[in-house]
């Protein structure tokens, strides 16, 4: 990850860049073009990623009560094809995309959270929880059909995970009576980890991809004089500028229907379009 400023970005309705890097829809599915270079070994990363969506539910979570921050899963169920030159790798599988965006640094509303999402070829589960700085919980749980819908569960028990090497907690949730394993630590750095688990949610064993995220530990002075080591600052101009929308004034909450959850932030729904702003998706 590569940290630019707002002239190496560029955006418009289908596509979106950031220095050498971009993605845009094209047809049905997802193209993204990486030209990179890793921290804190410099090496090339160049490649490319599709992705398919088997649907778009259009659901936007809202993470704290006033919109603040919020959370789109916008395919929960995907096919992804990756092609790299630099290194030579090439794979097929099942995939995932989110996005998250807020209006306030994440450290100001949450000291921690743990997400996890958990799927084969027919049941997909998704854990969003944590705690915020008010000492409210945030606490999602959702299932992922086929079709596209996002069915709200009741959070199963709660269950502690081993402890990061850089001493983070992390937890899940599993249905009762079972037991979730850690199969194999991912990346595990100061204040982020992720681990891919064996786990059992809404009747079904399963494979799930699991993060922890320590807002508090991000927020210390030491840990924040590491993060330009892991992710270099580069400035530069993108050759396909484009002008960023004026979001001020935009409420993150109009016309949301909002759906019953147990931490009363709500899971939302919205008419909304990928491919642009047009209100028809």
């Amino acid at each position: 990850m590569t940290e630019r400023g707002l002239p190496a970005i560029a955006r418009d309705a289908t596509s979106f860049r950031v220095g050498p890097s971009r993605l845009a829809w094209e047809g049905d599915d997802l193209r993204l073009e990486v030209d990179e270079r890793t921290a804190p070994w410099p090496r090339r990363l160049r490649g490319r990623i599709r992705l398919w969506p088997e649907a778009l539910p259009g659901r936007i979570a809202l993470l704290a009560a006033e919109g603040s921050h919020r959370w789109w899963p916008i395919a929960p169920r995907a096919r992804v094809e990756v092609v790299f030159d630099e290194p030579a790798l090439r794979f097929t599988g099942s995939g995932y995309l989110d996005a998250n965006e807020g209006l306030e640094p994440l450290e100001t509303r949450f000291h921690y959270w743990d997400w996890s999402r958990a799927g084969d070829d027919e049941e997909t589960v998704i854990l969003y929880e944590g705690t915020r700085r008010d000492g409210s919980i945030l606490a999602l749980a959702l299932r992922a059909g086929r079709d596209g819908g996002l069915e709200p569960l009741a959070p199963p028990p709660r269950q502690p995970l081993p402890r990061s090497r850089w001493g983070l907690a992390r937890s899940t949730r599993v249905d009762p009576g079972h037991r979730a394993r850690l199969v194999r630590s991912l990346e595990d750095g100061p204040f982020y980890a992720r681990a891919l688990l064996a786990t059992r949610l809404a009747g079904h064993t399963l494979p799930a991809i699991h993060e922890t995220l320590s807002l508090d530990r991000f927020a210390r002075p030491w840990v924040q004089l590491l993060l330009p080591f892991r992710m270099p600052r580069r400035s530069g101009r993108s050759p396909h500028r484009a002008e960023l929308p004026d979001r001020e004034g935009e409420h993150p909450a109009q016309d949301q229907q909002a759906l019953e959850q147990d931490d009363g932030a709500g899971l939302h729904g919205r008419n909304l379009s990928l491919r642009g702003r047009s209100g028809e998706g």
